[in-house]
């Protein structure tokens, strides 16, 4: 055994082991517990837009989920990439080991397969250019240039304070609002509202990530909000982030009741003592999980109420 460099506890452990297959080394690097933030929104966009209509353009709204996913794998498999070359990804990082920094695959073919993904979702955004119009092809490319961007160029999104608002502006505002418009072919004001509030806790995210990893990125030059607040503001937004979104519901003119997102309040509160406890370094990866779970039930429970509302 050796010292695992993912324990904040000096104990002996055993290393996470690798993927056994090729397959499953990609399936890694693409990031699948991330891949619940761009599909959580869309889903979310679709279903206000048939509580509203009572309608479904089924291939649209599968276009529009694979395209957010593929927009999703193509950033976390650039970025893989991006971070090992500028020297961020080191034995020190605390969170999940990352396929170019194994050695499992080089930073070129992770790049390939970065561009190979974000070029699915352009195929599929000129489908959904076609049916919705020049606000759709607004959308989809500022969703790839920020995708490439989050990582790349002079001055990276990730690695300055504003990458919560960037997550914010997509997660939420961006697939909501734009998942609902394919749908209606119109911008309502509650779309924006729910996107507002389902980008919250996929901001909280990553401000969660950038808590654990705070040392680190101060270490590769990488000045993060978490960097700008310190870790005591930082856990006051991420309980704001995490609160927020459940009187924003209420408050959006949503069809149907919104009395049932209530019941994600309890995961909400568990998730804030735990970081107020002190939970840092590798302890913080469950968090990460979890909270993406969290917005994941707030739209299961919102789509429990727009169908409430339709047997009403």
């Amino acid at each position: 055994m050796q010292q695992d460099p993912h324990s904040t506890t000096g104990t002996l452990t055993l290393e996470p082991p690798a993927p056994p297959s090729t397959l499953g080394r990609w399936v890694a690097a693409a990031r699948p517990k991330t891949l619940l933030l761009a599909a959580t929104p869309v889903l979310a966009g679709i279903a206000l837009a048939v509580a509203e209509t009572g309608h479904l353009a089924p291939l649209v709204a599968a276009a529009t989920l694979v395209a957010a996913v593929a927009i999703q794998i193509g950033a976390n498999l650039h970025n893989d990439a991006v971070d090992f070359e500028r020297g961020t990804d080191t034995p020190d990082r605390l969170g999940p080991p990352r396929a170019t920094a194994q050695g499992w695959f080089s930073a070129r073919a992770v790049r390939n397969a970065a561009h190979l993904a974000f070029g699915l979702a352009f195929l599929l955004g000129v489908f959904l250019v076609v049916h919705g119009g020049w606000p759709i092809l607004v959308v989809g490319i500022a969703s790839l240039s920020g995708g490439y961007a989050y990582t790349s160029g002079p001055r990276p999104i990730a690695y300055g304070p504003f990458g919560e608002v960037y997550v914010l502006a997509f997660f939420g505002l961006a697939s909501v609002a734009g998942s609902n418009y394919l749908q209606t072919l119109t911008l309502s004001g509650p779309a924006l509202l729910l996107g507002l509030a389902l980008g919250l806790p996929a901001a909280a995210v990553l401000l969660l990530n950038n808590y654990r990893d705070l040392e680190t990125d101060r270490a590769a030059g990488r000045h993060t909000l978490c960097h700008v607040l310190g870790r005591g503001r930082a856990r006051a937004l991420y309980a704001l982030l995490l609160l927020l979104p459940l009187g924003l519901m209420q408050g959006a003119g949503l069809p149907g009741a919104t009395w049932p997102v209530l019941g994600a309040l309890p995961l909400a509160l568990i998730l804030i003592a735990r970081l107020y406890r002190g939970a840092q370094g590798a302890a913080i990866n469950p968090l990460l999980g979890q909270t993406g779970l969290y917005q994941a039930l707030l739209t299961g429970l919102l789509i429990g109420g727009f169908a409430l509302g339709g047997q009403g």
